[in-house]
């Protein structure tokens, strides 16, 4: 142990060389610098990037959001046979899931949705505010954007690498906070592949015409 070694050694020489006071000594400030290390090793255990389980839930609540889900999401399962939910898109059913659904988020999809609610308390509301919250919840493959109606609602769309099917089913169902207080969402527009939604005189890493655009997925969010 590192510190108890660092203490005993500011021993004087004095007493160094007595067996029975050193182990005094040590037993006195072991416990002291086992304790020291432990609040060493806390700020790890918490951090966003590192933290699991009930650390995780922790971290959720200081933030103002929790891994349980109002409503059980479903189909969001893996199987082949289903569109959408084949290799990196359906989550794996674990030994205890409900089959009725997911009421629980995993440590990772959980993350996401602290690392968006970061984002979203420190958004401005401002369409220019909203890139950097988009962007720190994917690696940069996935690009959420939104379109301002003008009427105080708005319109969200994913581009880019197409998403989980639970992340989906948390942006539909309103778990993620990324829109202005006050601001309603109509309509969610999610990609049927991997690129950017089709659009008319765009191109850019969110829309692109004929060539390279894909036709969106239209879902109203006033229906959910």
């Amino acid at each position: 142990m590192a510190d108890l070694d660092a203490s005993l050694r500011r021993i004087t020489s004095v007493h160094r060389g007595k067996p029975r006071f050193m182990a005094t000594a040590a037993a006195l400030v072991e416990g002291l610098a086992a304790l020291g290390e432990r609040y060493r090793a806390l700020p790890a255990a918490f951090d966003l990037e590192e933290a699991i389980g009930a650390q995780l839930d922790a971290v959720g609540l200081w933030v103002g959001i929790t891994r349980h889900i109002r409503t059980p999401i479903t189909d969001v399962y893996f199987t082949l046979d289903a569109d959408g939910l084949g290799l990196d898109q359906g989550i794996w059913q674990g030994p205890f899931d409900p089959s009725e659904g997911i009421t629980s988020l995993d440590d990772d999809t959980f993350r996401l949705l602290i690392r968006a609610k970061i984002g979203a308390n420190h958004w401005d509301g401002t369409l220019e505010g909203a890139v950097p919250v988009f962007n720190q919840l994917f690696n940069g493959d996935t690009h959420l954007f939104i379109q301002d109606n003008q009427d105080m609602s708005m319109d969200v769309a994913v581009s880019g690498r197409v998403p989980s099917a639970l992340f989906l089913a948390l942006l539909t169902g309103g778990y993620l906070p990324i829109k202005p207080a006050g601001v309603r969402v109509n309509y969610y527009v999610l990609p049927s592949g991997d690129g950017p939604q089709f659009g008319f005189d765009v191109e850019n890493q969110y829309i692109s015409g004929f060539d390279d655009g894909l036709w969106g997925t239209l879902i109203s969010a006033q229906a959910r």
